[in-house]
């Protein structure tokens, strides 16, 4: 298959070698923030070798966090870094697995699209990706593909074959390959080994790909020599090896890049004249991490905490906030296992704030119900997202309007009063249509997804956090705020201030006689930005702030 271009968009291809966890993510996105630099746009996107769909359905421990983009997508955690990093925005086009290739090979297939013929990984599978990968075609000056797992893992061979068929359909002038390696060093011996770097590009020619540019991943800058001796023997050029150094802080990443010129050489390799970058928002970006006034200490309470990447959107925010307020912002993840009934709540008593994450299952539930009371009962600022609020909502209706066998429908389908329940029909306000849902739909398919309008109420710590009466969110969350308790829930001293335009949906609650305690039930972490933080976390944080110099 050969698909007609625009030649508008120029293609980046991003492989990974050695090993996993070599930072591909952070690459792809500190060159995409390189190029918007120049005055480029750019967009991603993410192809994940991995057979599921999408990974809504996978254990956090596994996977780390689903992110979520405006359309509903349940993405991988990179493209976070890629809206963080840059201003493209995510979406369905953006992140592919292999599930969703083979799933949509399978369905023209069975709807006799391949006219009785025999469907195979080539041409058909790869054809789909590069369908899937043109889509982004005239879309942004430069597309930035980034390829998941490790060059030579046999998932990934369908990938690889298809952007190096890729190569001959835009030739050179529109595309260009970056594999990230390692060149590590040897304690011992002293010195950096260039020997796995060989073995990777070594593994990559096989597959048919002449990597044009390396990215070599070290503990510090690599000599001339060395980059030369990598050059010989990878067939590329000294200038096209680029040491990707480890830094303090991620957002040191693009100016780490630029240092070593790797913006300059794509340029080059592409045939694209810009500009001078203008690198200063991220200079005074990392100053500001680096020179704080201030310190404060936020008490995460969850059930993953033993992988904080599963929490990656969530910690960035409030590090993004604390920039804001020019404070070190310290997390405490603190398992809700260990919160439970008969345990005690010391680990909570240093925290400045308290923040409950969203989460599925019964898991660690009554350890985050006893973090929220402590928050609630000793003034600590208090902010609860999806699952948090939801828990929060329960644990004022046990112990403070009266009804104590309050509950979730999630974890007691029995209960007498389901504070939070599934609903089953509610007014869509981006197709304008009426969504259903029932316990035997799919279990993505309960979800809502994506970004949702809400309307705030005057005078609340909402409003004066976002300074708009209407702002839209991304949610990820399968129960609702069951409004027949609203009233009673009102009267005790709870403060709904925000809903959807019909009031229909419950999304911020807050407590009226505390210093700073609100729940929402989307995930406002998903639109933070390092350069643009979040309005409710920028507002937490000062209030964690304001209540430690108290």
């Amino acid at each position: 298959m050969k698909t007609p271009l625009s030649k508008k968009t120029k293609f980046i291809f991003i492989t990974g070698g050695v090993l996993s966890s070599l930072g591909k993510g952070l690459a792809a996105a500190s060159i995409g923030s390189l190029l918007e630099s120049r005055g480029m746009t750019v967009t991603f996107q993410k192809l994940d070798p991995y057979i599921n769909v999408d990974p809504g359905t996978m254990n956090p421990f596994q996977h780390g966090e689903v992110y979520v983009t405006n359309d509903g997508a349940e993405t991988d955690l990179d493209m976070g870094h890629y809206e963080r990093y840059t201003d493209a925005l995510m979406g369905q086009v953006n992140n592919y697995t292999s599930g969703r290739i083979y799933y949509s090979v399978i369905m023209k297939e069975r709807r006799g699209e391949y006219l009785g013929g025999t469907v195979q990984v080539i041409p058909h599978i790869t054809d789909e990706i590069k369908a899937a990968v043109l889509q982004l075609d005239g879309m942004a000056d430069v597309a930035i593909i980034e390829i998941g797992g490790t060059v030579g893992d046999i998932e990934g061979l369908p990938f690889i074959e298809a952007i190096r068929q890729l190569r001959a359909d835009l030739t050179k002038d529109y595309s260009l390959f970056i594999h990230l390696t390692l060149v590590p060093y040897i304690k011992t011996a002293g010195e950096v080994k260039t020997k796995p770097t060989q073995h990777s590009v070594k593994e990559l020619l096989a597959s048919g790909i002449q990597p044009d540019i390396l990215m070599c991943r070290t503990e510090a800058p690599l000599q001339d020599d060395m980059k030369k001796k990598i050059a010989l023997f990878c067939n590329v050029e000294p200038e096209s090896v680029i040491s990707a150094i480890d830094v303090e802080n991620i957002y040191e990443v693009p100016l780490s890049l630029r240092k070593e010129g790797v913006d300059d050489r794509i340029l080059e390799k592409l045939g694209i004249w810009t500009g001078a970058p203008n690198m200063k928002p991220w200079e005074d970006l990392v100053y500001k991490i680096k020179h704080p006034k201030h310190e404060v200490t936020i008490g995460i309470t969850g059930k993953y905490v033993d992988l904080t990447e599963s929490y990656k959107s969530l910690h960035e925010a409030l590090v993004h906030g604390g920039i804001d307020n020019n404070t070190k912002v310290n997390l405490e993840y603190i398992s809700a296992d260990d919160l439970e009934d008969g345990c005690d709540l010391n680990s909570l008593v240093g925290c400045d704030g308290i923040l409950v994450p969203g989460g599925f299952g019964s898991r660690g539930m009554e350890g985050k119900i006893r973090a929220i009371r402590y928050a609630r009962e000793n003034n600590v600022p208090f902010l609860g997202i999806c699952l948090g609020m939801q828990l929060a909502v329960v644990e004022f209706a046990r112990n403070i309007a009266g009804i104590p066998k309050a509950h979730s429908v999630e974890f007691d389908l029995t209960t007498p009063d389901p504070l939070i329940y599934l609903m089953t029909e509610w007014f869509d306000f981006r197709t304008g249509k009426m969504e259903t849902r029932d316990e035997n739909s799919d279990m993505g398919g309960t979800l809502r997804l994506g970004a949702y309008p809400c309307v705030l109420v005057e005078e609340t710590n909402a409003m004066l956090a976002y300074g708009v009466p209407e702002i839209s969110e991304r949610h990820r969350h399968r129960y609702e705020f069951n409004n027949a308790y609203r009233e009673r829930l009102e009267k005790a001293g709870m403060l709904v201030s925000g809903t959807s335009p019909d009031g229909s949906l419950v999304e911020i609650v807050e407590l009226k006689d505390h210093p700073w305690f609100l729940g929402c039930q989307f995930h406002p972490e998903f639109q933070s930005k390092p350069m643009r933080p979040h309005p409710l976390f920028s507002a937490f944080i000062k209030a964690a702030l304001e209540q430690k110099k108290a």
